[in-house]
């Protein structure tokens, strides 16, 4: 052990030597002008000249320290006025044909270069706003906040702010123009102000990444390497109030089968979404009357596991600014306006004499708010409330045709707070409660998290941890309130070429986060270790190369029944990753799974599934994506050994074709064979547990095709067919020591045939600064039978032909600024 620590001192003394250079900071003069700018791109206005020039470029990626050639340099200017700030400049290219272009709307990366400027107007190295311009013209804007877990730190880009800027294509390269007016960002009231600061240019073609002030990638963290812009004086937080109404028609068509709808069913609404500046650091978001209809598919699938599926959040109000929200991973904003609590209940409740007519799947949300911000002193409020209504199922007495209600879900309140606290070197405490308050007699639930972040003065070492406490309170009298405890711990250096991270999460039986997070099961206390090592440089073959060895090791906290093995699981994985100088990325890995103890695949507390140990071997490569035809695949097999003879394999293939800058068509297909699968199968009416030896057959395939008639208006449209048939071959029963034995005599098989169909059809125009006309077409089908047909064609034909659920819906989103208004009156 003592070798071993040694050993792991000198490879971080060594990696230390080889990446820390001391980067003295730039720094960039503020300057005012009152001289009118017009923003079209030219730089051609006189109060250009009262601008400040930012130039001198350095490389990052894929060489580091390496200054910009003449000819594709960098040259940019910044200034401001009792209005906004104005950024522009010019990226001079040699060739034009070197420029990287596409049209992918608001907020899409696609093969573009870029230029983006990101200030820390609170200059605490941890929390920044970033904005991005591309050749023709698209913006994208992100918040940025540090995080230890990345390098670049972390970005969400569903924050939006609205800006104006303009590009111009010549034969020197590309020029812009950006003005972000001060609604468009959050600061201070001082007098005098130095914000932090960084400039960003990518060529895609070459991949070559600029910035400003030097970038080394190898020290942790984007915002702690930043410039300064200093001398910003008498500028004001504006009156912040921006309001978004909204108007939409839906249409919807219904299969004929279903009873309790009819075939067409119109709707009309509106409502409004808002945001005012409560002061200068803090934002009020609220939406009135919701409308989320128009939001992408879900990608449903054929659920074989003991957990639920986490499905991608696509609401904006649950997107948009939510950093602060999502501390802990204790909250899962789709838990508010989902599955009802009782949704499976009805079904249980309805008589011989009665069948269901209606019951809808998800509880309706009212309205919802949040408010969010940070002081200059680095600390940040995050406030979320939301409200559903109470959801009944509608069921029929056959005899009498009387109508009778069944609560699936009460009236429901949920919240979340938030409090960050952040220091210097990178670090940070917090504060995180979540609250479900619930209707009639069901349940509250509560939970509360402090979380540390420190790192040292060198940011090169970090300590880290949560302890959380969860209480389930119940109205009945027969019922026992729960209280339960988790606690993580990790230690690690996150700067330098060698990098390592151990860790341990410990959660108790009775901790439970999943009223308003996801959590998948308590009682368990995990180890696991983290050692890689980084080239960051090019040399021979590679522009970069990452290897690393990670392994856990995961015990039950405390027994379950009459089982006394504590122990769960356990993996040990090697991975390498490497970009080659023709662009290409590509990985390999190696895994290998001691025999574990399942508690959660027999569905039944108290029994355990012994499996097997395994051996999983994959690969995965990336093509160099600025090109016209682009793919990238993956493929991964896992081989149980001396256990059922059970394999699998995972296959993805991934393409795109770019006709031009606008139109492009992208496929994707997901191919999950299983010869010999085994797993829980079903609970027989003698309680036994029944697994099978099964045939699984999955197959998930998009199709996406994107044509943009302009920087401000574009079509997509996505075609989705999934379908997943099990095959049952061979019966067991599972004994309480984990063992399996052969059942003969099952009549019917379990088998398994799910087919799911969507298309989601866009059509979006930003007629206006932050206004836009949507127009969307949803299509969703769905298949299930016990017929285990193989052939994909088949199940494609019969999903196609099944009853369809059609939705057509048009809807306007209007920006109304309340300082253009009021410059308008």
């Amino acid at each position: 052990m003592k070798k071993l620590i040694l050993f792991l001192l000198t490879l971080s003394s060594v990696g230390l030597k080889q990446t820390f250079g001391q980067i003295v900071p730039r720094s960039l003069e503020a300057k005012r002008t009152t001289k009118a700018v017009i923003i079209d791109g030219k730089l051609n206005d006189l109060a250009w000249q009262d601008a400040a020039k930012a130039d001198d470029y350095t490389e990052f990626r894929p060489v580091i320290g390496r200054k910009e050639e003449k000819g594709n340099h960098t040259e940019t200017f910044l200034m401001y006025d009792d209005a906004g700030i104005y950024f522009g400049g010019t990226c001079f290219e040699r060739n034009i044909d070197s420029i990287a272009k596409e049209l992918v709307g608001r907020d899409g990366f696609g093969t573009n270069d870029y230029i983006g400027l990101i200030f820390d107007t609170y200059n605490d190295k941890l929390n920044g706003f970033e904005y991005f311009l591309t050749p023709l013209g698209e913006q994208w804007d992100a918040k940025m906040t540090s995080n230890q877990n990345s390098n670049n730190g972390g970005e969400d880009f569903s924050w939006n702010a609205v800006w104006k800027s303009a590009v111009v294509i010549h034969d020197k390269g590309w020029s812009f123009e950006m003005f972000l007016p001060y609604s468009a960002i959050r600061f201070s009231k001082d007098k005098v102000q130095n914000w932090g600061m960084n400039i960003t240019r990518r060529r895609r073609k070459t991949e070559q990444q600029y910035t400003w002030n030097a970038i080394n990638p190898n020290i942790n963290g984007f915002l702690t390497q930043e410039g300064q812009w200093t001398g910003i004086t008498n500028i004001k937080p504006p009156l912040r109030l921006q309001l978004f109404p909204y108007f939409s028609v839906y249409g919807n068509h219904f299969p004929t089968n279903l009873t309790d709808q009819k075939n067409w069913t119109n709707q009309i609404s509106g409502g409004l979404d808002l945001k005012l500046g409560l002061n200068q650091a803090f934002t009020l978001d609220a939406t009135l009357i919701p409308d989320f209809g128009q939001v992408q598919s879900d990608n449903k699938v054929l659920n074989l596991t003991p957990f639920e599926v986490k499905f991608n959040e696509y609401r904006s109000f649950f997107t948009e600014g939510t950093e602060l929200f999502n501390k802990g991973n204790l909250f899962y904003s789709r838990r508010i306006g989902g599955t009802p609590i009782h949704l499976y209940d009805a079904y249980d409740d309805v008589k011989s004499n009665e069948k269901m007519i209606k019951n809808p799947s998800e509880a309706k949300l009212i309205n919802a708010s949040k408010i969010s911000g940070r002081t200059k002193n680095g600390l940040g409020i995050g406030i979320l409330n939301a409200v559903t209504q109470a959801q009944f199922a509608t069921i029929e007495n056959i005899e009498t045709g009387e109508i009778r209600k069944f609560e699936t879900n009460p009236t429901t309140n949920y919240n979340l707070i938030v409090l960050d606290q952040t220091f210097k070197h990178n670090s940070s405490i917090s504060f995180v409660n979540t609250n479900v308050t619930r209707g009639s007699n069901d349940y509250n639930a509560n939970v509360s998290a402090g979380l540390f972040s420190f790192f040292d003065k060198k940011n090169t070492y970090n300590l880290s941890g949560s302890a959380s406490v969860s209480r389930l309170k119940y109205k009945t009298s027969d019922s026992e309130n729960a209280l339960g405890y988790s606690h993580t711990l990790s230690f690690g250096k996150t700067s330098g070429r060698f990098n390592f991270n151990v860790s341990q999460a410990l959660t108790d039986t009775k901790f439970n986060s999943n009223d308003l997070g996801y959590f998948t099961n308590n009682n368990f206390i995990n180890h696991s270790f983290y050692v890689g090592y980084r080239y960051t440089e090019p040399k021979g073959w590679y522009n970069r190369l990452f290897l690393n060895l990670n392994g856990s090791l995961s015990n039950l906290f405390s027994p379950i029944g009459n089982i006394k093995s504590k122990y769960q699981q356990s993996n040990l994985q090697v991975n390498i990753n490497a970009q080659t100088k023709k662009l290409i990325w590509f990985g390999l890995f190696g895994n290998y799974r001691p025999a574990q103890n399942d508690f959660y695949e027999p569905r039944n507390e108290g029994y355990v599934f012994k499996r097997g140990n395994s051996i999983a071997l994959g690969g995965w490569i990336e093509s160099n994506s600025a090109k016209k035809y682009s793919i990238n695949a993956e493929a991964v097999e896992r081989v149980f050994l001396n256990f059922y003879k059970i394999s699998g394999i995972d296959l993805f293939l991934g393409q795109n074709y770019r006709f031009s800058s606008k139109f492009s068509i992208g496929h994707q297909i997901g191919f999950q064979p299983r010869p010999r699968g085994l797993g829980y199968t079903a609970t027989l009416d003698d309680n036994s547990i029944l697994f099978a030896i099964r045939k699984v057959n999955t197959v998930d395939n998009v199709l996406n095709l994107k044509y943009n008639f302009t920087n401000k208006m574009g079509l997509t449209f996505r075609a989705r067919h999934y379908v997943s048939v099990v095959d049952n071959k061979e019966f067991y029963t599972l004994n309480e020591n984990g063992s399996l034995d052969a059942k003969t005599g099952i009549t019917d098989k379990h088998n398994r045939n799910v087919n799911y169909f969507n298309i989601d059809m866009v059509y979006t125009w930003q007629f206006a600064p932050g206004s836009f006309l949507n127009a969307v077409w949803k299509n969703a089908g769905f298949t299930n039978s016990d017929i285990a047909n193989t052939r994909y064609l088949d199940n494609f034909q019969n999903t196609i032909q099944s009853d369809q659920n059609n939705n057509l819906s048009l809807k306007i989103i209007y920006f109304l600024d309340y300082l253009q208004l009021k410059r308008k009156v």
